[in-house]
This record gives C-alpha cells, sequence and structure tokens, in this order.
C-alpha cells in the first residue's frame, strides 16, 4: 500500500490548495488537435490537474482547435428516455466550455452494452453506480489529488470558511434544461436541510452540528458559507456517492416551499402531496440509487413529468424492475475526449440482480459481466484465477481501505446481553480469542496483515503503532480469565458459558457476503466458542443484515470499516454514533437516539463517547499537520481503539474483476469504496472492443 501511503501528507496539503482552473488565452491554431492519451501524450504538456484540461486550456497547449463530435445513436437512445424532449444538435448540448479528458490507451469507439451485477435493488449497487457517477470534484487516479468535475474550479478563503465553485456556462440536465447555482442552492436548503425530506440532516452538510448557508452570486457561481473552518468539505465532494446537487426545474415544482401549486400537481399525478412525489424520485435519503417511480409507481409515472429525475450522470434510467435495471448514455454529458467525441463511449449499461453469492460468481467465472468489485471476498479469487485465461478475463488483487471488523451490541435490548456487551473485559476476551495468524493463512491465503481496528486507514504519523497491535495476541487462557472475570462460567458442565445471571447466552452471527467472507466469520465464531461462548453462524442478504442492524436486533456487527484521513476530514461519521451510516457496520443505535434526541430518548453514553464527538468535530476544524490537530487525531485513536468497539482482524487485499473487452480499464490503486470504487478510474471512457 506504499504507492499511495507515502503520499499521505502531500494528499493534504494539496486538498487544501485553491482549485481554480489555470487556462492560458493565447491565439492557437486552426489545426486538428492530436488524440492525447495518458500512454501517449504526442507531446502536449499536461495541464493544471491529471489527465484532463478545460477546453482553453488544451487548446493552447496543442496549438489547435477541437471540434465536436458525438455518439450517432444518440437521438435513438434519448427516445427511450421517458419525458425527453427531442435532441438539439450537439454544439447546444455540450457546455461552453466542457471538461477535456486524456482516455488511458486509446480514443474509444461508440456503441456496446456494459454489463453489471449487483445484490438487489439498493443492496451492493455502489459498484456499478460509481461507473456513471459525478460530483462536483473527484479524486484523480494518484488518490492525493483533487481535481474539477462538475465544477470548472473552486476556491477557499484563507481561513476555511468560505468555499466558492465556478460552474460551466451553458452545462445542462439530461433533460436539455440548465444546470446552475440554483440547483446547489436548492439541494442543501429544500432537500439536505429539509426535514420533510431528509429526517436528520448528514454530517457532511453541517459543520461540528451547524448548518452552513449557500449563496447564489450569479448562475454559474455558488458559495457555501462555514460557520467554522472545515477545509475536508472538499475532499467529501470528492469520494461521495452523496451529489452536491439536483434539478431545481423538475423537483422544485413539487416543494410546497417552492410551487405554492405543488401539492394539486402531485394529487393529480395520484400523489398524497408534493413530497410524495420528490421521495418517489429523490427518496428520503442521499443515496442516489434510489428506486425510481418506474418500479414505485409504474401506474403514476404517465402523470409525472419523467419516468426519473434528470441527471448530470453519464448513464440515466429507462427501466427499474425487481430482476435489474437498463441505463441509456445521457445526451448532454459535459465531458470530452481529447478528439472531441463526446463521453460517454458505451451506450448503455445492463444492471443484473443476483442476491446469491455463488451465483454472482459462476456469472463471473463465465465471463458474462464487464466488471465487478463490490462483494466480491478474497476467498472468491481462486476459482477466478483459475478461469480468467480460458474465459477472457482478467482479475486484480489490491489493497483494501477498510479491515473486517467485529461489533458487539452495547445497546442490546437484551439488557444481561447489553451489560456483557458493554463490559470492556468481555470485548478484550473476544478479541485476543481470535487466532488472526491462523485466520490470515485460512481465511486471507496469507496476503494480510493482522491488525486492530484504528479508525484511520491508513495510519497517520500521529497514530501510535501500539494501537494497530492492541489485544490482538492470540491467547486463549487470557481470553477465558477475562470472562471469568466478568461473571460468564460455564455452570452446568456443557463446556459453554452462561450469562452471569445464568442465562443461556448463543451469539447469532448474521452476516453478508457484500461486508464480509463467510470463512472469516465461521473461523472468528469457532474462536470464540472454543472459550466457552456458543455461536451459530448464519449468511443474510445485505437488506436483512442492514435491517437487523438498524432495529437493534443484532448480537454482532460484521462488516468492512475504515476510512482514510482526507475523507475523515469532511465527514464525522466513524467518530460519532452509531459510527457509521445506514449502508456500513454500526454499533450502539440507542446512544445514537440519545445523541440525537439530546438525551430524551434512547441510552446514555460513556464518557469516552462525549470525548470522541468533541474531538472529531475540532479535529475536522483544525488545520491538518499541526500539532493541535495531531494531539486530537491521536487521541480520537486511543478513546476508539482502547475501548474496542470495533475488533480488527486482518488487512488484506480485495479483488477487482473485468473483462478484456473492457478498454481504457487502469489497474485501481486500491479496492475501495471509500474513494467510491471506480470515481478516480474514469469510467466514462471505458469502451467495448469486440
Amino acid at each position: 500500500m506504499t504507492e499511495y501511503i507515502d503520499g499521505e501528507s502531500n494528499m493534504i496539503k494539496r486538498l487544501f490548495l485553491t482549485g481554480v482552473a489555470l487556462c492560458a488565452f493565447a491565439t492557437v491554431a486552426n489545426a486538428a488537435c492530436p488524440a492525447v492519451t495518458v500512454a501517449d501524450p504526442k507531446g502536449v504538456a499536461a495541464g493544471a490537474y491529471p489527465q484532463q484540461y478545460e477546453l482553453s486550456e488544451f487548446e493552447t497547449l496543442a496549438k489547435c482547435k477541437l471540434t465536436f463530435s458525438g455518439n450517432p445513436a444518440a437521438e435513438a437512445m434519448n427516445g427511450k428516455i421517458i419525458g425527453n424532449p427531442k435532441l438539439p444538435p450537439l454544439a447546444e448540448r455540450l457546455p461552453e466550455e466542457p471538461l477535456v479528458v486524456a482516455p488511458y490507451d486509446s480514443v474509444g469507439k461508440y456503441g456496446g452494452t456494459l454489463d453489471a451485477l449487483s445484490n438487489a435493488t439498493e443492496a451492493g449497487t455502489s459498484d456499478f453506480l460509481s461507473t456513471r457517477h459525478v460530483n462536483l470534484v473527484r479524486y484523480s487516479d494518484d488518490l492525493q489529488t483533487v481535481v474539477p468535475m462538475v465544477a470548472k474550479s473552486w476556491k477557499w478563503n484563507d481561513d476555511f470558511t468560505q468555499l466558492t465553485f465556478t460552474l460551466r456556462k451553458g452545462h445542462k440536465w439530461s433533460d436539455g434544461e440548465p444546470f446552475t447555482a440554483e440547483d446547489v442552492k436548492f439541494w442543501y436548503d429544500n432537500l439536505a436541510l429539509d426535514s420533510k425530506v431528509i429526517e436528520k440532516p448528514k454530517d457532511y452538510v453541517l459543520v461540528a452540528g451547524k448548518r452552513m448557508t449557500v449563496d447564489v452570486i450569479d448562475p454559474q457561481t455558488v458559495r457555501f458559507n462555514l460557520p467554522a473552518p472545515k477545509p475536508g468539505l472538499i475532499a467529501h465532494f470528492a469520494t461521495s456517492f452523496a451529489q452536491g446537487f439536483q434539478p431545481k426545474h423538475f423537483l422544485g415544482r413539487f416543494h410546497p416551499d417552492i410551487n405554492p401549486d405543488a401539492d394539486k400537481l402531485a394529487k393529480e399525478a395520484g400523489f398524497e402531496n408534493g413530497l410524495a412525489v420528490i421521495k418517489a424520485y429523490f427518496g428520503n435519503s442521499d443515496w442516489t440509487d434510489t428506486p425510481s417511480p418506474l418500479l414505485n409507481s409504474p401506474d403514476k409515472v404517465a402523470k409525472l413529468p419523467a419516468a426519473v429525475v434528470p441527471t448530470l450522470e453519464s448513464h440515466l434510467t429507462v427501466s427499474d424492475t425487481t430482476e435489474g435495471r437498463h441505463y441509456v448514455s445521457n445526451p448532454y454529458f459535459f465531458i470530452v475526449d481529447t478528439a472531441g467525441n463526446q463521453l460517454p463511449y458505451i451506450s448503455e449499461q445492463d444492471e443484473l440482480y443476483a442476491n446469491d453469492n455463488q451465483v454472482r460468481i459462476l456469472k463471473l467465472v463465465n465471463g458474462e459481466a464487464d466488471y465487478k468489485a463490490q462483494s466480491l471476498q478474497l476467498a472468491d479469487a481462486p476459482l477466478l484465477l483459475e478461469n480468467q485465461e480460458k474465459n477472457n478475463y482478467t482479475v486484480h488483487l489490491k489493497p483494501q481501505i477498510a479491515i473486517h471488523a467485529f461489533s458487539f451490541n452495547v445497546t442490546s435490548a437484551d439488557l444481561e446481553k447489553r451489560k456483557v456487551f458493554g463490559d470492556l473485559r468481555f470485548r478484550k476476551a473476544m478479541s485476543i480469542a481470535i487466532n488472526r495468524k491462523e485466520l490470515n493463512e485460512v481465511a486471507y491465503f496469507g496476503q494480510g496483515t493482522p491488525q486492530q481496528y484504528i479508525g484511520f486507514s491508513p495510519a497517520p504519523a500521529f497514530v501510535d503503532p501500539k494501537w494497530k497491535s492492541f489485544a490482538t495476541e492470540f491467547d486463549v487462557e487470557g481470553a477465558k480469565q477475562l470472562l471469568d472475570e466478568v461473571g460468564m462460567v460455564d455452570k452446568d458442565g456443557d463446556g459453554i458459558r452462561e450469562l452471569p445471571n445464568g442465562d443461556k447466552l448463543v451469539l447469532n452471527m448474521q452476516f453478508a457476503t457484500q461486508g464480509i467472507a463467510g470463512q472469516v466469520v465461521e473461523l472468528v465464531g469457532q474462536y470464540w466458542t472454543n472459550v466457552g461462548v456458543k455461536t451459530t453462524v448464519k449468511e443474510v442478504t445485505p437488506d436483512e443484515y442492514r435491517s437487523a442492524q438498524s432495529s437493534n436486533q443484532l448480537d454482532v456487527g460484521m462488516w468492512h470499516k475504515g476510512q482514510p484521513m482526507a475523507i475523515i476530514l469532511g465527514n464525522n461519521e466513524l467518530w460519532v454514533p452509531p459510527f457509521n451510516n445506514y449502508f456500513d457496520h454500526r454499533v450502539g443505535m440507542l446512544w445514537a437516539e440519545y445523541v440525537e434526541s439530546n438525551g430524551s430518548k434512547g441510552v446514555k453514553p460513556p464518557a469516552y463517547v462525549d470525548q470522541l464527538i468533541a474531538d472529531i468535530n475540532a479535529f475536522q476544524s483544525t488545520p491538518a499537520g499541526t500539532p493541535e490537530s495531531d494531539k486530537l487525531g491521536a487521541r480520537l485513536v486511543e478513546n476508539m481503539v482502547s475501548n474496542l468497539l470495533f475488533i480488527g482482524t486482518v488487512q488484506s487485499s480485495g479483488v477487482i474483476y473485468h473483462r478484456n473487452a473492457l478498454k481504457n480499464f487502469v489497474e485501481f490503486k486500491t479496492a475501495s469504496y471509500e474513494y467510491y470504487r471506480t470515481f478516480p478510474y474514469r469510467a466514462f471512457q471505458w469502451y467495448l472492443d469486440e
């Protein structure tokens, strides 16, 4: 992992720099532009940002005038988009200054369908979603440099309390309507901060729990005003599925705060009110891959202005069923290649749902998907590797950011379990009962590194190395002694320990292969049984796991967990109960209720949790790399690790699969959800060659 760990300090430095594009204004010749690629820059100098240019910048450096062309099938695909008007010429669909990108290996060819596998409607879909994802900015594939995307540029003030984005003049939504600063303000004020749409605002839209304000300076300029410094906000936009914009012209007509006739329009379409229409399109969270009206309200689609909400992404939904979804390319997409071709190259995308892991693996072995990483575990690698040459696909094993971790339900509804799970001695016993060396050899093929969960991944310099190995020694007798001290003894002589009050205890270990490999769960369950704590292991779907976790029903949580510092600077969710979002690994659900309700509901958390909350808010507002920041970071790690809310196992590699017919596919630096999977690697310039 050294290729990106070594750049951590450099990344933080770059993260805080101004994002204003450096555009020259020299006269350019009318010569045809060279088809610059990453592999062959053809003598054209690099621009201000890796592998991409602003239009005037490219024309100046390449001494040419770019002419544009589009997908010949654009009009036919537009005809599949319910509600879209007839297409105008390409010149009227592109921004005045589109983003110009250099393909990795070659200028591609139009056409084809990208085939993908997901688990279910909202399970295991982020991998595929990332292939068409856009945001105001993104990380380049060095995972260090934040680069412009939807926004042409950005600028911080001196103390990181004001972030100004400049948008692209002439940028349009997928229905041809203008995209402007009003769409950013609408997203923030009327969706993200409106409790009628999203009940509780997400941390990233707040600064130390307080809201920002958003000012529209002009149609192409929007400013975030922060109540305190939060330089990591830019990294949030560069990595998150949550987009900083939504179409005001479309959703705003159904928002009662914007349109007095919103409810009337909604009732005419068969909905209770305008907010019900917004939820049918947008959902009730910031997750951008919710089922569309095509799935939820197919009988009402004809009365709506369109089947799906307009997008800035590379592809948009034209079919949505319980079996899968189908997409066509966005005829108004704002990115072109260095030859002037409007991207994406791939005309359509097809998403098939397969909740059974063995079914997914068989389909991959047979070459029935073009790309897959999410839900693949290292245990799947041998079979996939064995068949890759025969079936013309490639498998890469790349370092993961997150680590597989376990947690105990410290706010269990069963009060006797809560007493035990909340006892640090019990959690430490469960940690040292795990034989991580054997676990690495058996479940991770010796490719990983046994390690404790420390929150930050990779570890910044302020992390004391002792925390990586805290309570990771394999010590069966030590574990048994700690369990004795807790009062868990084998009273009836059957080899299984009871709870201190004499009740039987069986740890129900429900897991989903999207989050952790079954072999890891089975081995850990056996290690705990070996010290007298009986376990049962059951595989469930991701939806079932998340539902049980949300309703405080799990005994043991298990999923991958961890984030790089750049993301933590913009999002505090790993450090505030329940210590992550709905889609990830959470614990302390009733602590979260207490915190969110200011003590009127739930269970009061211990003092170290209050310290975590205070420290993460201060950490996000303190310049990274300073002594004060390092002190706060070190205390965050100490409080998290010493209390073993999450028990780490082995830092390992992840599996990335792609068919060889998929071109311009570059090896990823990590197998990571944290940098949003394919997002740094520009899937919009992939093409199919077959």
